[in-house]
């Protein structure tokens, strides 16, 4: 019998699901992608469909393994990598989600956040433990906001059949027999993401877990980052192969970076951007509002890596918003030449903290601003502006490493996907006043979900052996820092200016804040269209958008000329099909629903009786 040649690799995304097969060297052999849709139901509000994510992960593993000639037996193992923090909340007994999945950088726990910091301790209260501060990036508010105000997620708790988790804890769910065996277990990097996790025990803490009213038996167990977990079970072509690894997207970065020794650091360009320094078996408390978080654990036996981590929320995500929402560019890949055609910004300074800043400064409030603008201010100096923010944001995490670690972290690795921008890479050196590294392997996440699980089955031997795989691949790229002390911190000081300007400004939102108030749980208005041809429903959510639409064709009776007639018992029952289906279509539960609405052909008659509630005839058309 063969031995197995690959490593099959899944990146589930914040903007898209992959997977990659890998090969013993380390070299991607075969990939799939496929974009996500993105839910956005409210202001602030950020959503993922957690079938439509696993019905993408499945598909893009079996074309990869078609485009790179591979059967179940040529796979070694799956390992998995997934944006952090995202979460959803599942049923025990049918498998089926009772909501769309919170997204991470979802800001709908506002309110949860403000009462939980208003208790000893504060933002801060759970840190000693969690290493993490009250946030709305965590899963554990998401969670909370869920048991609050989704009905049949608090009826599943208490009942002890919810079952919560991130990405991969749903994935492995479902890729190892769903609601026939599945197994719930979610890894330790994605569990430090919780805010529920203690990083001394490595488990679930029973004193935060009760204050969330959080009931651990609907969490995952917690499992290291390499080892076997099950196998694959109703997928076909996919069935039989080994699930084992499992990590964090910055994680597996950090891994697939080669960055296993203590003082080396790596900054993830996506959605946001997310910056790791390894600490070794030692997890540093942050005293400069960074996250003290779990590096990597590579065998169930295996000691703890832990790590310092700054996040920023918007990084590709501010380059979409000047294309999605402004129209100033028409692709991503547009934005380096413009912001190369001039010499500065123009005195613009961009603040792209639309979901509130992250590290180190933690503040929910804070709103994005654009600082600086005059009639000279053209689309160039904003596409430039944005990049700068991107870069600056990276600074302010940097200097706050420094503080905590105590010492000057040398060169910085990078990759993901706005590494490609070489302007961009060479303004993060010179704002940074220090070399960046690209690595010429563009799939470090990947790579490190796929190293961890051939470490569990041997496929890969030693840990350094990842550093090889890098070498084989052409190494790093330099850029080397080109600007003067003087003119960096006159620069940086323009940045920490216009942050303070960006604080504070939720407080302007008062009307939202009783919109949301009053909306509660509630997320669409039902509409019903009853016409002379034809009944329609249609779901509209709070923006007034239609997300789901159904419509049925309705039987005209002419039983004498002149005369037209519909059947009121035909017309109910359409009506009701249609609103059932729109409801279908958009996954929401009839709580989410605040009202009905209806709208129908006029003067059309029917006569009823009120004991039966039967019609006594059909009903007369307005034209007959």
């Amino acid at each position: 019998m063969s031995q197995p040649r690959f490593i099959l690799s899944i990146d589930q995304g914040t903007t898209s699901s992959r997977a990659l097969l890998f090969d013993q060297d380390g070299a991607a052999v075969a990939k799939e992608q496929l974009e996500l849709k993105q839910h956005y139901p409210q202001p602030g509000w950020a959503e993922h469909d957690p079938k439509e994510i696993l019905s993408a992960v499945v598909q893009c593993c079996q074309t990869a393994m078609t485009l790179g000639g591979a059967t179940s037996a040529d796979i070694a193992a799956i390992g998995i990598t997934n944006q952090r923090e995202t979460t959803v909340a599942w049923s025990r007994i049918t498998g089926e989600p009772f909501h769309k999945a919170i997204v991470w950088l979802d800001t709908r726990t506002g309110e949860t956040v403000g009462k939980l910091c208003k208790g000893q301790g504060g933002k801060d209260r759970f840190r000693a433990k969690t290493g993490l501060p009250i946030s709305t990036y965590f899963s554990a508010v998401k969670m909370k906001w869920l048991i609050d105000n989704v009905p049949e997620v608090k009826k599943a708790v208490d009942d002890k059949t919810c079952m919560f988790g991130t990405i991969e804890s749903w994935l492995i769910y479902n890729l190892t027999g769903g609601n026939n065996g599945g197994l719930h277990i979610t890894d330790i990097s994605n569990a430090s993401r919780y805010m529920l996790m203690n990083l001394e025990t490595s488990a679930w803490d029973p004193a935060i877990c009760r204050e969330l009213g959080i009931d651990q038996a609907c969490l995952p167990t917690i499992k290291s980052n390499s080892e076997v977990y099950g196998l694959v079970s109703g997928f076909g072509s996919l069935n039989g192969i080994p699930i084992a690894g499992a990590l964090g997207d910055q994680h597996a970065a950090l891994l697939g970076q080669g960055c296993i020794e203590v003082g080396s650091s790596k900054n993830t360009y996506g959605t946001g951007c997310f910056m790791l320094l390894n600490t070794g078996f030692e997890a540093v408390p942050s005293k400069s509002g960074l996250l003290t978080t779990v590096g990597f654990k590579l065998g169930s036996e295996a000691k703890t890596y832990y790590a310092l981590e700054g996040s920023v929320a918007c990084a590709g995500r501010t380059v979409q918003w000047l294309r999605d929402n402004m129209g100033l560019i028409e692709n991503a890949g547009e934005i380096e030449s413009l912001a190369k055609s001039v010499e500065n910004t123009g005195g613009v300074t961009l603040v792209p903290a639309f979901s509130g800043l992250f590290a180190p400064y933690w503040r929910e409030d804070a709103r994005a601003v654009a600082v600086g603008m005059t009639l000279y201010t053209n689309r160039e100096h904003l596409c430039r502006a944005a990049l700068e923010a991107v870069a600056f944001s990276t600074v302010d995490v940097m200097e706050a490493m420094k503080k905590d670690f105590g010492k000057d972290l040398g060169a910085m690795h990078v990759d993901g996907g706005m590494t490609a921008n070489n302007f961009l890479m060479q303004l993060q050196a010179d704002l940074l006043g220090c070399e960046v590294l690209r690595a010429r392997m563009p799939e470090a996440t990947v790579l490190g979900a796929a190293f961890a699980a051939g470490l569990a089955v041997d496929f890969y031997h030693r840990v350094d052996e990842v550093k090889d795989m890098l070498g084989h691949a052409g190494g790093w790229e330099s850029f080397p820092n080109k600007m003067n002390m003087s003119l960096r911190d006159k620069e940086y000081a323009r940045w920490k200016d216009a942050v303070t300007r960006a604080m504070d400004l939720q407080r302007f939102d008062s009307m939202e804040k009783k919109k949301k108030k009053a909306a509660g749980a509630h997320r669409y208005i039902l509409s019903i269209d009853q016409g002379t041809t034809s009944s329609r429903a249609l779901l509209f959510d709070v923006e007034g958008g239609a997300v789901a639409k159904e419509q049925m064709e309705l039987k005209q009776h002419y039983p004498h000329p002149g005369w037209t007639e519909h059947d009121p018992n035909e017309i109910l029952n359409s009506v009701v099909k249609c609103c059932e289906s729109v409801l279908k279509q958009a996954g929401a539960k009839p709580g989410e629903v605040a009202a009905i609405g209806i709208t129908n052909q006029r003067e059309t008659t029917v006569a009823w009786d009120r004991v039966t509630g039967k019609p006594y005839n059909k009903a007369i058309v307005w034209l007959d």
